[in-house]
């Protein structure tokens, strides 16, 4: 396998995390994406929207989008199981991750935020008082379900990590790196605290990329 990503990107963080704790190591190849390397041709033919991360199976076919390459590589190496066993279990790791992946972190990412800087003209100020409003707005959402669910443990689902907190540890490193006060978030913290105590999350992390 080859994983086309970039260091910072969150949704490469997310699948980086799911194939260190699936034990699974690809061939890394960087697209820095500030310099527009998503955006050469030959990336292209890969993957004609332009995004990390993309996973490269040895056939040659090209998985995009982050959570469905997490599944993929969760029904192909299904231990340890990122999803839970029973339908509703399943439905709950799953909503609170497109909570993150799908509500949060589009508003947030590189291109939204090159283009509230270049052609609508905002400040640096602007943009990261957008960023860290819709990660607030998210987060007070998550920090809720997460305190009325007893089915929430160690993890934001349980006792051992899931589909959730693969999507939780890369939102709150860019909240860490937006300023954001994460003190309303006690649950969130914790979890994410719990996540890198483990050896694959640590391995997973930005500074840890070469």
């Amino acid at each position: 396998m080859i994983l086309y990503g970039y260091s910072m990107s969150s949704a490469s963080y997310r699948v980086r995390i799911a194939l260190c704790l699936k034990g699974i190591e690809p061939t890394l190849v960087t697209k820095q994406l500030r310099r527009g390397e998503h955006r050469h041709k030959d990336f292209l033919r890969l993957n004609p929207q332009g995004f990390v991360p993309a996973l490269e199976l040895d056939d040659g076919r090209v998985l995009t989008q982050s959570l469905a390459i997490i599944e993929y590589l969760d029904e192909i190496h299904p231990e340890p199981p990122l999803l839970p066993a029973t339908p509703l279990e399943r439905a709950r790791v799953r909503s609170m991750a497109q909570l993150i992946a799908c509500d949060i972190h589009p508003l947030n990412n590189l291109r939204v935020l090159q283009y509230l800087e270049g052609p609508l003209a905002q400040t640096p100020s602007t943009r990261d008082a957008w960023y860290r409003h819709w990660i607030e707005a998210g987060f007070a959402a998550l920090e809720q379900t997460l305190g009325n669910d007893a089915a929430r443990g160690r993890y934001c689902h349980g006792e051992s990590p899931t589909l959730a907190d693969v999507c939780l540890v890369p939102q709150v490193f860019n909240a860490r790196r937006f300023s954001v006060d994460l003190c309303a978030y006690p649950r969130i913290v914790a979890i994410d605290a719990a996540c890198h105590e483990l050896a694959a999350f640590a391995r997973a992390a930005p500074e840890k990329q070469t």
